[in-house]
Formats: C-alpha cells, sequence, structure tokens
C-alpha cells in the first residue's frame, strides 16, 4: 500500500543502494547529496551528473514491493507517494500505419496523479528529502515539475518553493496556490536558476532540480525515478526498438537509460533500444555536430515543456550509447502529431505531439525500417498545455 504524509522514518532507503557515480568519468562518491553533479568534472570545467550504484545481486526484474512497484531498482522503496507509475502502455495501430512502421506503442505518462511523467521525480526526491529531515524544498520551473512538487510537497508535509517565469499560465499558478507553494516570480531562465542556487547555499534548501551553468541534469535521486518508465513497459510487454523522448536537459532521457542498460546487462532485454531526443530547436543536435556542449542555444518554441537552451552530459550519452541522436521538430510538425494522437484518444501536450512527427521523420529519413517497432513517450496531458491553447 502507498503511504502518504510521512515522517522521516517513512522513507525506506534501498539497502541495494551503496554509491553514486558520475556518469561521465566514472568517479564514484558515498551516498550525499550533490545537486550540481561530479565535483571532478565541475572542477575541470565540464559538469556532469551523478547516477547511484546498486548491488547487482539483489536487482530482482520480478519484483514488486509494498511501496514502489520497482523496489530495488530505485533509491527508496517505500516513500511519499500519490501513487504514481505504472501507466498505460499499449499499441496503437493506427499510428503505426500513420507512421509506416510495424507497430507504434505510447507509454501514457498523463495518467499519473498530476498528470505528467514529473511525478516519478517528485516521489524520489522528496522521499530523500524526508529522508535526510529537509523542511524546504526548492525547485525553477514554469510547468509540470512546479506543479507535481507542490503536489506531492503538499503531501510530505514538506515547504515547496517555485523559482518561475513572470508569463506562468493561469492553470499552473492556481495549481501552486491550492497545493500551498510559494512562487517567486523571476525575469529569465537564468534569474531562475541563480534564486535556487542562493536558497540552497545560504538556507540549505533541498534542491528538486538543476540550478547549475553549464547546466547538469536534476539531483540523482529524482532523475533515478525516471528509471521505472523503462521498467515498466518492458513488463508490460512492449520491446522497441527505437524510443521517441521529449526532452530539454534529458533527466527521463537519462532515468530510461540506465534502466534499459541494466536490464539488458542482467540478461532481461537482448540489447538496448536506439533512443532519440526530441528538440523543439537545434540543440543537442548541434552538440552531436560538433558545437561545445555547453554552449547557449537559444531559440523560441511553443512546445513549453522542452523549451530552453542547454545541453547536458546525460543526454549526449544517453542518445550515443544507445545509437540514437536528436531529431528537431517545429511547432507545426508538432501540432500535426498532437493532432493525430488526439485522433487516437490521446490529448498531449504538445512536445509528445512531437514525438509521433519525430517517428514520421526518421522513418522517411530510412533510419526507421518499415519492420521496426517504435514507442513514443507522452509525457503529458494536453488540456493544461500554452502551447496547445
Amino acid at each position: 500500500m502507498r503511504t502518504h504524509h510521512l515522517s522521516n522514518a517513512g522513507s525506506l532507503a534501498n539497502p541495494a543502494l551503496y554509491a553514486l557515480q558520475c556518469i561521465t568519468c566514472n568517479t564514484r562518491y558515498p551516498i550525499t547529496d550533490l545537486p550540481e553533479g561530479c565535483p571532478a568534472c565541475a572542477s575541470s570545467g565540464r559538469p556532469s551528473s551523478l547516477e547511484a550504484v546498486y548491488d547487482t545481486r539483489l536487482l530482482n526484474f520480478a519484483q514488486k514491493s509494498e511501496g514502489y512497484t520497482w523496489g530495488h531498482w530505485l533509491p527508496y522503496l517505500n516513500g511519499v507517494s500519490l501513487g504514481e507509475g505504472d501507466t498505460p502502455c499499449l499499441p496503437v495501430p493506427a499510428l503505426a500505419s500513420l507512421a509506416g512502421v510495424e507497430s507504434i506503442w505510447i507509454k501514457n505518462e498523463g495518467a499519473n496523479p498530476t498528470g505528467s511523467h514529473k511525478d516519478r521525480m517528485s516521489a524520489q526526491a522528496l522521499s530523500r528529502a524526508l529522508d535526510i529531515g529537509a523542511s524546504e524544498v526548492v525547485l525553477a520551473s514554469s510547468g509540470n515539475a512546479a506543479v507535481s512538487a507542490a503536489a506531492y510537497c503538499a503531501a510530505a508535509g514538506l515547504a515547496c518553493e517555485v523559482a518561475t517565469y513572470r508569463e506562468l499560465p493561469a492553470v499552473f499558478d492556481a495549481a501552486l496556490r491550492y497545493y500551498g507553494a510559494r512562487r517567486v516570480i523571476c525575469d529569465n531562465g537564468h534569474a531562475r536558476w541563480e534564486h535556487v542556487r542562493r536558497r540552497v547555499k545560504d538556507d540549505g534548501a533541498f534542491a528538486l532540480t538543476n540550478f547549475s551553468l553549464p547546466a547538469v541534469g536534476s539531483p540523482t535521486f529524482g532523475v533515478e525515478g525516471y528509471r521505472a518508465v523503462a521498467l515498466e513497459w518492458a513488463a508490460q510487454g512492449c520491446r522497441p526498438d527505437h524510443v521517441m523522448v521529449p526532452t530539454a536537459r534529458g533527466d527521463l532521457l537519462w532515468g530510461i537509460y540506465s534502466a534499459l542498460r541494466d536490464l539488458v546487462t542482467l540478461g532481461h532485454l537482448p540489447q538496448v533500444p536506439r533512443l532519440w531526443a526530441v528538440e523543439p530547436f537545434p540543440r543537442l543536435s548541434r552538440v552531436l555536430t560538433g558545437a561545445p556542449q555547453h554552449a547557449d542555444f537559444p531559440g523560441a518554441t511553443q512546445q513549453f515543456s522542452t523549451a530552453g537552451s542547454t545541453v547536458t552530459a546525460q543526454q549526449v550519452h544517453a542518445v550515443t550509447y544507445s545509437g540514437g541522436g536528436a531529431v528537431v521538430i517545429d511547432d507545426a510538425a508538432a501540432r500535426d502529431g498532437t493532432r493525430h494522437l488526439a485522433a487516437a484518444g490521446f490529448w498531449v501536450e504538445l512536445c509528445a505531439g512531437a514525438g509521433l512527427a519525430a517517428a514520421q521523420a526518421l522513418r522517411a529519413e530510412g533510419r526507421i525500417d518499415a519492420t521496426e517497432t517504435v514507442l513514443l513517450m507522452l509525457t503529458a496531458r494536453g488540456d493544461r498545455d500554452p502551447g496547445q491553447a
């Protein structure tokens, strides 16, 4: 049974988790909170994210604990929860015909409690916050992460402060007020991150999202929550050759990759499918063709959830190690994809519609074969996306 409003003692850490490790230089650290990523890489001027290291002898693919479905595959076996996870995964033949592939499956993350995949990050990260005795959580977000964090902080009894843009959509503003979160208005993305940095460094608040430049991914314990996405679809019978992942800084992308890598290592899958980062304007695609990873890549888009100008090491590694890449899908193509998904019964945010357009583009370019299977990550519902207005 899932537990709400836990005390510190209610967050049960995974005994299989024994270290953190840099995803770039492989330096290992004891279990601690390093929200700016690997200190060794940061000191060299090329920041990189950390991931959790588990004792593989304890990783059982079929395990189902009292708390989280995937037990020893995640940092916390039990913790604050609103019932996230186990989202629908199913084939949609009409979309397969449209894209000219053998089959298309969808993983519908809009079925999570607050309507997006961010609930997976919130559950694990706030279980960590409870475990270390934190009383306040701070993050930079003007979208799904803000709403999710506010809801989970309310359930956990933690204060929540969100640094947002001034133009926050009214539906998000209302959600933050109802959940009791404090909103801090900032003029731009860098100002949001600077506010979070100050609150973490000066006041000891628990960071839920990145605040560093050059950018890294969100703190480790939250990103680890996304591993369950891939573990679930494997258990649900989906064996994709290609996965379309709407991507900003790559938290979801890396979580999926790390779980797939472990499933292959332990013999549960024959190989890691190709992961494709779907972006609204060239960022990662430029890095993959030689641009500096830590440059700034500005662009304009209505794909609200995947806007942003930074690229992280976790993005680069996930697509490179899996044999995938980056696909740029503009707003018009994303809107077409959203309409086709709606016609099949799935009303999603604009960047999730871009995933279908990406699959069509890759098929047209011959990078996806007609005999292959594609999985679309439907990251969030479309009912509150300002790009869908």
